[in-house]
């Protein structure tokens, strides 16, 4: 894999963070920022990113545990915020190309508000 997608100088996501890129946020802290995916699968499908770059999850390290649990937190909040967490959601992480992530920089898709279907994919 090219080392440009690993790099978080022209990263999407990374330019999102820093204000380079617009996007339709939903929740913002020091270390997350979750907003609407400009290509929705889903009534309701937003992306929680931490602002530190991290490829994939296989590049996440013990370190990051505390953020990575944070992710899962934080779309429970947006669940509930959302109205869908009594009807259901599903949170996905995708690794690498054969999964389905585009961009490389983690991302927990936060998805609901229809019948969603297994398996997925």
């Amino acid at each position: 894999m090219s080392k440009l997608f690993h790099d978080e100088r022209v990263c999407i996501f990374c330019k999102i963070v820093n204000g380079e890129i617009p996007s339709q946020k939903v929740y913002e802290d020091n270390d997350l920022l979750a907003f609407k995916d400009i290509q929705p699968k889903a009534p309701v499908h937003i992306l929680i990113i931490p602002k530190k770059h991290i490829p994939t999850v296989l590049e996440a390290q013990e370190s990051d545990a505390r953020l990575l649990g944070k992710m899962v937190l934080v779309a429970n909040k947006i669940a509930q915020d959302e109205r869908i967490a009594e009807s259901g959601f599903r949170l996905v992480f995708n690794c690498n190309r054969d999964a389905g992530q585009a961009v490389f920089h983690i991302h927990l898709h936060l998805l609901g508000g229809r019948q969603l279907g297994w398996p997925p994919g």
